[in-house]
């Protein structure tokens, strides 16, 4: 089959979460399988600056937006270390603002006070780069039998492909397939945006476009894709209810005969102890013990941080936000710190965290540390030096770091929802005689649900040595690879072109 991926961030040329992982690994395991492959995102600064071989085409496109028309190039370069084609839409007034330094990211800008903001001409841009990748697919190496979106930036294509490329193509209408990679986002724009989509009125009905009179992306990539599918089974399941529907529970159901969850892979050519070049030494579930003491070492120094070797330590890397259980970290921090142990926090978020969590390293500096940044290698080290990985999530579609929190030897504790519910098990005595324990969980998003799971931890780790290195075995041991969920969505695509391959 010929696969086009098209995304708003791909790693390592941009990322702000693990949707660019997923979009890095996943046409890597598609193409392993035999099938031809190609990927679109727009030419960010930081894709421009990253220092990969970026060459212009002669694809130059003109899109219509609203009373205007608006011209861009595409790029091309190659996914790092392979020869899949990755094309970038060049656009320097909608795509090359993003900068770290003055707080301009790839959706959002930083106000004075410290809260990110979405860009006000969001939709513009959006609707420019969906419309762009339809206008240039003459100029790809292949026509697409498949076109494959992610997330709502990317919503709109499915409802142009069926409304007003498709009719004008001479080869065949491609097979669309959205992924949901968070439900929390959906791209939500007034309805006097609509004449930007260059799509009729008629769609802006509430079985169509509009959600309580604005015009939401995500919502338009449901109805008009082929095939929707999320990042986990349980995900799947739980976005069809209120609690985690996101006021689209509704039309999910309606529409849950083309919805399917499908679990997000680990690359583990990237993620893996015993060739990871961002740690000091290299380890498998033989060497555990000691490479990790050899990694918190390394961290320690790196922060000249009290070393406490016989003390535990917690990890977190995350966004800092309520999605991410950041309400409860703030609710139960200072009691956790009186405990014997030792935290460490890497991310970025909503200001009210930074501020609290930079209050708790001044309180508690010999067992708390803050790092508020983008940090891949350290989060590599963390992983790596950790010996729980926290993960409270109120919810969570797949979720990445508990499963490299396996394959390090790190013990997670998670809140039993989405993702993490699919691939934590409790550690029970009833899952420890059958082998398949692999950290702790707990159900009521509650202070008191976290902590009680986090004592347990505590308590295997210090009064049950023997139980603890089972739990790590076992979780070094479980294989997420890319392979099984290639697999999983080769049979969708193959479903939709009614073939066998």
């Amino acid at each position: 089959m010929n696969i086009l991926y098209i995304s708003p961030e791909i790693a390592p040329f941009a990322k702000t979460g693990g949707l660019a992982d997923v979009l890095s690994a996943l046409p890597r395991a598609m193409a392993q399988r035999g099938h031809r492959v190609a990927l679109a995102m727009p030419l960010y600064r930081c894709v421009r600056q990253g220092g990969s071989a970026l060459e212009p085409t002669d694809n130059v496109v003109q899109v219509p937006l609203g009373a205007r028309v608006v011209r861009g190039r595409w790029w091309r370069s190659t996914l790092p270390q392979c020869d899949i084609p990755i094309y970038f839409l060049e656009h320097a007034e909608f795509y090359e603002r993003d900068d770290p330094a003055s707080g301009a990211g790839l959706y959002q800008y930083r106000l004075p006070q410290g809260k990110m903001a979405d860009y006000a001409d969001n939709c513009s841009r959006f609707i420019f780069f969906s419309r762009a990748v339809l206008e240039g697919l003459g100029g790809l190496a292949f026509w697409p039998d498949v076109i494959h979106v992610n997330d709502w930036q990317t919503g709109l294509i499915p409802v142009y492909v069926k409304k007003i490329y498709g009719p004008r193509w001479s080869s065949p209408m491609p097979k669309t397939v959205l992924t949901i990679h968070n439900l929390a986002y959906q791209g939500l724009f007034w309805h006097w945006d609509m004449p930007l989509t260059g799509l009729d009125w008629s769609l802006f009905n509430w079985r169509e476009l509009e959600f309580y009179g604005k015009i939401n992306f995500l919502k338009a990539g449901i109805v008009f894709a082929d095939m929707v599918t999320t990042v986990s089974q349980r995900y799947a399941e739980e976005i069809q209810t209120p609690e985690f529907g996101c006021g689209l529970e509704g039309v999910l159901r309606e529409h849950r005969g083309k919805l399917v969850g499908i679990l997000n892979g680990v690359d583990y050519s990237q993620w893996d102890p015993r060739h990871d070049p961002n740690l000091p030494c290299h380890y498998d579930e033989e060497t555990v013990v000691a490479g990790k003491a050899e990694c918190r070492r390394a961290l320690h120094q790196r922060w000249n941080w009290p070393y406490r070797p016989r003390t535990p330590l917690i990890v977190m890397i995350s966004r800092l936000v309520e999605q991410k259980g950041l309400d409860l970290v703030q609710q139960t921090a200072e009691e956790i710190l009186r405990w014997d142990l030792q935290w460490a926090i890497l991310g970025t978020g909503e200001p009210t965290y930074h501020q609290f969590l930079r209050q708790l390293q001044h309180h508690f500096p010999d067992r708390f540390r803050v790092a508020l940044e983008f940090n891949e290698p350290l989060a590599h080290l963390l992983e790596a030096a950790g010996d729980i990985f926290l993960m409270p999530s109120r919810f969570e579609p797949s979720g990445l770091n508990q499963l490299y929190s396996l394959r390090y030897g790190t013990v997670p504790v998670v809140r039993q929802v989405g993702g993490l519910a699919d691939t934590i098990t409790d550690c029970t005595p009833t899952t420890l005689a059958d082998g398949s324990a692999t950290g702790f969980c707990f159900r009521e998003y509650t202070a008191d649900a976290m902590l009680q799971a986090l004592r347990r931890a505590l308590w295997t780790f210090r009064d049950h040595p023997d139980i603890w290195r089972q739990l790590q075995r076992n979780g070094m041991r479980q294989d997420f690879s890319w392979a099984r969920s290639a697999a999983a969505y080769e049979s969708i695509y193959q479903r939709l072109l009614n073939t066998t391959l």
